[in-house]
């Protein structure tokens, strides 16, 4: 065994066994009732200060419930069931109209400050009207949105009942949530991040872990992807975005948000990891981890490998630098695609960043904007804020010279915070490519391919 395959295989077997000890981020389990009662009466006044409304409206029902439902408390609706919103300056009062059954429900909560039990049969729109006329808010917010799918949830069929109710004065102080859900949502509290770092943490580690079964030449890309799968079973964590896409594992061409496919891995290859998982069910991870596959023989990676993945690695840490309160998200995005520029890159489509917490891509500042040459527009204007996360990446990519548009990208994801004066990473980043070594007399090189099958 070589030094390096002993030096690899110590680590990895050191990170596996800190997972297999650990519970899964036990903090989250049983928090979220708790937290996003703190959320509404500390967070969301402020968001619609700065969102210039004074009324917002979210209306719930049973199995087409608006995105935001479990965040008013409103997963259990049956029958339509409204949550009204009304802030006087900093103070905040919440009313829910809710059906009989449903109201009990939600008073045991405590989570709304007034519950009115509604008839089954009743026109709740009618009564949320005339809880609006009595309130005389200059503006109303509604789930109707047509860049964000959180905040639009309010069916054509809601919305056209709703106006029906409204006074025409009323009418035309609606206006869309978008910018309210994004100013309260995009903010964590300080224990939310707390939540987020365990949580990116052992995110990591697993990607590390599984990079410890591949056998080069043998494993498939999806056989880690199933790795992963078991490991999340057996610590109790959820999928951090759609399962059939998550862990997305690629030893080949960039492909996207996509499966694992059964490409057998070989030596000379890159691994990509993107994963993310949910914990407490609330809240989720997004990040990368990087595994290049030595080939027989070989101690280090060739240096025209290693100076690919410094290239990545440092836009990433560029584009941390480059997060603080106030920014723009297309200044942190621009931040990374000049240096992007200076290293050679090929241009990459993607934005350097999202927002992450609730969703995988998450509300608030987009970090893109810049890759189109074009004046920002949308999320990527908006300015960062102290408590808001990001999933970002530091950008490589070269051409693959197996098609003409195929391309190879380094992407170092990883999860950081805004503070009061800058960003800070949830975890620790990867320095360092995680090595696999090829046992040497295990290999055959095909030279009809390029690639390495098993004797």
């Amino acid at each position: 065994m070589t030094r390096v395959r002993s030096v690899v295989l110590s680590a990895l077997l050191f990170s596996a066994s800190l997972v297999q000890a650990a519970p899964a981020v036990p903090a989250a389990e049983g928090a979220w009732p708790r937290l996003r009662k703190e959320r509404l009466q500390k967070l969301l006044p402020p968001a619609m200060s700065r969102a210039g409304v004074d009324a917002w409206v979210v209306l719930c029902r049973e199995n087409d419930n608006d995105p935001l439902a479990s965040h008013v408390g409103g997963e259990n609706a049956g029958g339509t069931a409204a949550f009204l919103f009304l802030r006087n300056g900093e103070v905040l009062r919440s009313v829910a109209l809710s059906p009989k059954g449903e109201a009990t429900a939600l008073r045991d909560m405590g989570l709304i400050d007034e519950v009115v039990a509604v008839d089954r049969g009743a026109d709740v729109f009618a009564l949320l009207a005339a809880r609006l006329l009595k309130a005389k808010p200059a503006k109303v917010a509604i789930n109707s949105s047509e860049r964000m799918f959180v905040a639009d949830g309010l069916s054509a069929m809601q919305r056209a009942k709703l106006e029906a109710a409204l006074t025409p004065a009323l009418r035309k102080k609606l206006v869309s949530s978008e910018a309210l859900v994004s100013e309260w949502l995009s903010v964590k509290l300080p224990e939310e991040v707390d939540i987020l770092r365990k949580a990116a943490d052992l995110t990591a580690k697993l990607e590390e872990e599984a990079y410890r079964t591949v056998v080069p030449g043998k494993t498939r890309d999806s056989d880690v992807a199933r790795f992963l799968k078991k490991r999340m079973a057996e610590l109790g964590v959820g999928d951090g975005w759609q399962p059939d896409q998550n862990p997305n594992v690629n030893s080949g061409p960039t492909r996207g948000h996509s499966n694992a496919t059964d490409r057998v891995i070989q030596p000379g290859d890159f691994i990509q990891t993107d994963f993310g998982i949910r914990v407490g069910g609330a809240w989720v991870t997004d990040i990368q981890r990087f595994a290049y596959v030595l080939a027989p023989g070989q101690q280090q990676p060739p240096a025209e490998a290693l100076a690919k993945w410094e290239k990545s690695k440092k836009g990433s840490r560029i584009a941390l630098a480059a997060m603080k309160p106030g920014v723009r998200g297309f200044d942190v995005d621009k931040a990374q695609r000049d240096w992007m520029r200076e290293a050679g890159s090929e241009p990459v489509m993607w934005g350097t960043g999202h927002p992450v917490g609730y969703w995988a891509h998450d509300v608030g500042p987009a970090l893109s904007g810049a890759q189109s040459g074009k004046p920002p527009t949308g999320a990527a204007l908006r300015t960062l804020q102290p408590g808001q996360v990001f999933a970002f990446d530091g950008f490589f990519a070269w051409k693959d010279g197996s098609s003409p548009d195929a391309l190879r990208i380094l992407s170092v994801e990883e999860m950081a915070v805004v503070t009061d004066t800058g960003a800070e990473y949830l975890n620790p980043p990867q320095e360092q490519l995680i090595l696999i070594p090829s046992p040497t007399a295990a290999l055959v090189p095909d030279e009809a391919s390029g690639t390495f099958t098993r004797e």
